[in-house]
């Protein structure tokens, strides 16, 4: 058996990292521009007392809706840019439920 430095062990590794949900492109890759994700991240919702989760919805489907991209459906672009409006615990609960969340409706629902 190797052995490993207190180095390796301790060195970030991306097997254990969360990411976004998976979603059915068919095969098509497609950019979301950073203009928009900065829009999208200039409003973040926390889950604070102080937040409104209908307001921020509606804010993000305000600016989500200026965006098409030819051959993606609109489905897979609200679901996918929507992770970028979340920060914290509510970010997490996101990567938690990634597996249930593959369409816009059940985002959206379960938000």
């Amino acid at each position: 058996m190797a052995e490993k430095t207190l180095h390796e062990f301790s060195a970030p590794s991306t097997e254990n990292i969360r990411t976004g949900p998976t979603l059915k492109t068919n095969n098509l890759e497609f950019e979301l521009k950073s203009s928009l994700i900065n829009m999208v991240q200039a409003t973040p919702f926390s889950r604070k007392a102080h937040e409104d989760a209908r307001a921020h919805l509606q804010n993000f489907l305000e600016i989500s809706s200026t965006i098409t991209i030819k051959d993606v459906a609109q489905d897979i672009i609200l679901v996918r840019l929507f992770l970028f409006s979340q920060v914290g615990r509510v970010k997490q609960w996101f990567y938690t439920n990634k597996d249930d969340i593959n369409t816009w409706a059940k985002c959206s629902k379960a938000f």
